[in-house]
């Protein structure tokens, strides 16, 4: 144990006073309550539930506990959907749900797995680099919370127009710092996705997911239960950095006229936290710890508040035993402070000597704050005075609970008959029109290579990486034994989501189930991260509300569980909100990761197969963006139970070997699949289209660029057609030879019969250029 460093007792008179006694004796004192973003009656409240004022230190813990970022106080009206829609087989492999900091899931075997995504937007825009590295801490700090080894990370990003001045500061600022925190921690990065709009030009996003592995009985919760059981904190000390973070800085939108936030950005440490890792496992290992929350948003005013609220009701800590980075902070900073690496444990008495010399070994600094109660009140002292009593319940879960006004947008009408078809875009007329098509979306921002940013990763650090970037889903090795794997894919599509927030999040959550299931992982759990404008906008909040019973229902349909996720609202500049943005991550298990299925093909002679039907479904297409700038009319329809044979069929085959490649069709449609799945190892294929054609009563121009869901693209060896084609007819599911791979006697090339045929170099060529040429 280390000893504190003494915090000095506040040099101003005033805030000498400003105890439980004194804010009792002086209820008169003026509280700056709205510059801490409380409103007038949440302030008001807080008097009522307290029966005085509040102190100056409560003030400072409610305000960031009752802020948007941590309470939801306008979306938990609407998350309660995910409970609506579930049912029981849902839940069968569901072990720990919504509430606690991550969920977590069986996966078979005896190991649980938990995940989790969520959201750093507006810390990344003020200070790209250590917004984005502490994303990453904040969300594994979250796995190591729930008593799991981090295994993998991912991450999620949205960036303003490629061609603006300021999106290279962002970019390269969040780029480095992601990798940065994530090499450093030696986890590996196994995917993601990089966007480029100009909607998110003064709000970029940045989501970051954190999946960890544990056996079942090394599970941990968050509580504090048993009185005279000790309370520590244990990592890095407080600092100054990250003061109200969550309540000024993640609750509000941006506005020129404001001052500059940059203290309100963390400032991150990744060696330190991949020490505290260590830590934690083995005084997990140890059966050192009886309740354990991670010090993310809040700080210390969520810790405390929390494990109370959620343990037998009770504690009492001495805040001046904090350790400090800075001795002159103020309870009230103290108690604010998003400092990170740093974990509260509650630890029983006999177990403290044993916790302590672990923390030593690893030369993790210790303080023992306090201890829990039974008296139903969260105590905080100051140097012998009492500055917080307050029922933990109503800080940490009886905030302000708002059924906020919403009504759909007078607009949407008019967006949603402004199809493609009634724009009159003109479309590519001939085959050399369509090669040329194909090179303008192969090259536009959002479908390039993304490998600028993912060579910053490392993708396989621990070696248990068995597929990452740019396959369609990350694949982790759980046990090495048996095989025993992971798959994860998160995906969003913002212009779907601004034509029909509800359908969006749908056809997010199908691309990433399918993702999944492309490597022949069966779909278990989602997470989710819900990027929306402000919730004091009507209209938002019908965006928000449609997109979560959207995605409820849709999970219900496809039988997968919302396990947890997170919420990020205020996403808007200057009053101008982005997309709706729900970003969906889905989990599956491979019984075997040895029997992964890549996304791309590798050598000559195999089948190409297009399962699923096409339709002529471009509104909100990558063609009608890249190429006619256009946005509008209804996405493509979503059909839960084509998803969910589709996926059966990619994961028996790939389980059976019917199957050397499989990827999903989304972006771009079958042109930008057919191009990725050849320069994935560089072999070329021979495709026709006139069959596909005729079947779906569709245009070569429809076959090449829909975005019809429900789709994959295989390849099937000749010795498998037989089987893999009777397994497609059973299911009664569309399926159509449409070609063969080809390594081609000169160089592999993208042949599409009586159309185009472009070298697969070419290909290549322009889908790396465009990152580099715009970042360096």
């Amino acid at each position: 144990m280390t000893s504190p460093q003494p915090a000095a007792p506040p040099a101003d008179d005033k805030q000498v006073k400003e105890t439980v006694e004194y804010a009792a004796a002086h209820p008169d004192v003026e509280q700056p309550y709205a510059e801490l973003g409380l409103k007038a009656d949440e302030y008001a409240r807080i008097k009522e539930i307290l029966g005085r004022r509040p102190t100056s230190a409560e003030l400072a813990m409610y305000s960031v506990m009752w802020s948007e970022h941590c309470s939801y106080k306008s979306s938990k009206v609407h998350l309660r959907k995910f409970g609506d829609f579930v049912t029981p087989e849902m839940t069968e492999n569901l072990l720990v749900g919504m509430g606690e900091n991550a969920g977590v899931v069986d996966i078979g075997g005896g190991w649980a797995v938990t995940f989790k995504v969520e959201s750093h937007n507006h810390p990344s825009y003020v200070e790209p680099y250590q917004g984005a590295a502490t994303g990453v801490g904040g969300i594994v700090r979250d796995i190591i919370s729930m008593g799991a080894r981090p295994v993998a990370v991912m991450d999620q990003l949205r960036f303003g127009a490629i061609d603006s001045p300021d999106t290279a500061r962002v970019v390269h600022g969040v780029v480095a710092g992601v990798g940065g925190y994530g090499n450093c921690l030696g986890l590996p990065n196994i995917g993601g996705e990089v966007v480029f709009d100009a909607v998110y030009q003064g709000n970029p996003l940045v989501n970051a997911l954190a999946v960890g592995v544990m056996r079942h009985e090394d599970i941990r919760l968050a509580n504090a239960k048993g009185a005279g059981n000790k309370v520590v904190l244990f990592g890095a000390r407080t600092g100054g950095d990250g003061i109200g973070g969550a309540s000024i800085l993640a609750s509000e939108s941006f506005d020129d006229t404001k001052p500059a936030k940059r203290p309100a950005v963390q400032v991150g440490d990744p060696f330190a936290e991949k020490v505290l890792i260590e830590c934690c496992l083995e005084l997990f290992a140890a059966d050192a710890v009886e309740g354990i929350q991670d010090l993310g948003a809040a700080g210390i005013s969520c810790a405390t508040s929390e494990l109370a609220a959620n343990g037998d009701g009770g504690m009492r800590i001495a805040l001046d035993d904090v350790l400090l980075r800075d001795p002159t902070l103020t309870p009230e900073e103290i108690l604010m402070s998003e400092s990170q690496e740093r974990m509260m444990a509650v630890v029983r008495p006999d177990k403290l000597a044993e916790f302590l010399a672990i923390t030593q070994r690893w030369e993790v600094e210790t303080s023992v704050l306090g201890e829990v109660t039974d008296t139903g009140r969260l105590i905080i002292d100051w140097h012998g005075d009492v500055i917080v009593d307050v029922p933990p319940e109503t800080v940490a879960v009886s905030g302000p609970v708002y059924e906020r006004p919403f009504e759909r947008p007078s607009w949407t009408e008019a967006v949603a008959a402004d199809t493609v078809a009634a724009a009159g875009l003109a479309r590519p007329e001939d085959g050399p029109a369509l090669g040329e098509t194909l090179l303008t979306l192969l090259g536009s921002p959002n479908l390039a290579s993304k490998e600028w940013v993912t060579n910053q990763y490392d993708r396989y650090v621990q070696g248990n990486t068995a597929l990452a970037f740019p396959d369609d889903a990350g694949v982790i090795r759980i046990d090495e034994a048996t095989g025993l794997g992971i798959a994860i894919s998160t995906d969003a599509n913002g212009r779907y989501g601004y034509l029909d927030p509800a359908r969006g999040a749908q056809l997010a959550l199908a691309e990433a189930y399918r993702n999944v299931a492309a490597t022949g992982a069966r779909p278990l759990a989602v997470t989710d991260c819900l990027n929306f404008g402000s919730p004091e906008d009507p209209e938002i909040m019908w965006q928000f509300a449609q997109a979560v019973e959207g995605l409820a229902r849709g999970c219900q349909d496809l039988g997968v569980p919302v396990t947890g996720g997170n919420v990020s609202l205020y996403n808007q500049t200057g009053g101008v909100a982005i997309h709706p943005t729900p970003v969906v991550g889905v989990l599956g298990v491979l019984d075997d990761v040895a029997r992964r299925t890549p996304s791309g093909w590798r050598e000559s002679g195999l089948t190409i197969y297009l399962l699923g039907t096409t339709r002529a479904e471009v509104d909100g297409s990558a063609w009608a963006g890249v190429v006619h700038d256009h946005l509008g009319g209804v996405p493509p329809r979503f059909d839960p139970e084509a998803e969910a044979t589709l996926a059966d069929i990619l994961i028996n085959a790939s389980r059976d070997g019917m199957v050397d490649a499989a990827h999903d069709l989304s972006e771009g449609g079958l042109a930008i699949a057919l191009a990725e799945a050849c320069m994935r190892f560089g072999t070329g294929a021979r495709v026709w289209l006139d069959e596909l054609c005729e079947r779906d009563g569709i245009d070569a121009f429809t076959a090449l660029f829909s975005e019809s869901s429900a789709r994959a693209i295989v390849a099937v060896p000749r010795s498998e057609e037989i089987r893999f084609t009777d397994m497609c007819t059973a299911r009664g599911f569309a399926h159509q030879r449409i070609g063969m791979t080809d390594a081609g006697e000169s160089e592999p090339v993208l042949d599409v019969t009586g159309s185009f045929a472009l070298p697969v170099a070419r290909l290549r060529e322009v889908h790396a250029a465009t990152l580099p040429r715009h970042f360096g």
